[in-house]
């Protein structure tokens, strides 16, 4: 069974461990390098963007997980998550960094603080019905999106919350805490289909 890693540094981390564990999957908790060497797909949580980042340098994670993501890991990244995937910020903290991967642009806490978190349901064409109730908490927001995005998502006035480039995923909002696990279904789906292909590539050698 192909293993899945959260990032385990900061965030909601439990919730995303629950969910994978309940759709089956081999779960474990990443706060290492070698711990990212033993799994076939990762979700990066919400949480403190800029903390994550700062962690990940500590841990000696960035280098890994940017490599990781560049050589075709599945990756599904949540509010921060999303933030860290993204290969830019329009209004990134002092000397923030990201992991880069999605050709995207995003802004942090576009919709304000948590007092200002909302509840909406979306349609997202990709899963199918019914409709994706969606949970913005300090959520960011897809400004612009390079020519291999898709936009899963959008509100209402077409705002972009949900992409995915390749093997890469990520919602400004938290599938983990409204109990929709569809789009962590998709996550495992592209690791299965990562995994056959790498099979079925040793088995042509």
């Amino acid at each position: 069974m192909p293993r899945v890693g959260v990032l385990a540094l900061q965030g909601d981390v439990r919730e995303h461990v629950r969910v994978l564990t309940d759709l089956g999957a081999d779960v474990i908790a990443v706060r290492r390098p070698e711990e990212l060497a033993t799994v076939d797909g990762l979700v990066i949580p919400g949480g403190e963007s800029s903390v994550i980042d700062k962690l990940a340098r500590a841990f000696g994670m960035r280098h890994p997980l940017r490599e990781a993501i560049a050589d075709g890991m599945p990756v599904y990244g949540t509010c921060a998550g999303l933030i860290l995937l993204a290969d830019r910020i329009a209004d990134g903290a002092p000397g923030q960094q990201t992991f880069g991967g999605l050709d995207v642009t995003v802004r942090r806490n576009a919709f304000g603080s948590q007092v200002d978190s909302f509840e909406v349901d979306l349609d997202v064409p990709v899963l199918g019905d019914p409709p994706v109730h969606a949970a913005f908490i300090r959520a960011p927001l897809v400004e612009e999106i390079g020519q291999g995005v898709e936009a899963l998502a959008t509100l209402d006035d077409e705002r972009i919350v949900a992409v995915r480039q390749g093997a890469l995923l990520g919602t400004s909002f938290h599938p983990e805490v409204t109990g929709d696990h569809r789009f962590h279904r998709l996550l495992l789906d592209l690791v299965d289909e990562r995994v056959r292909r790498a099979g079925a590539d040793d088995t042509a050698r």
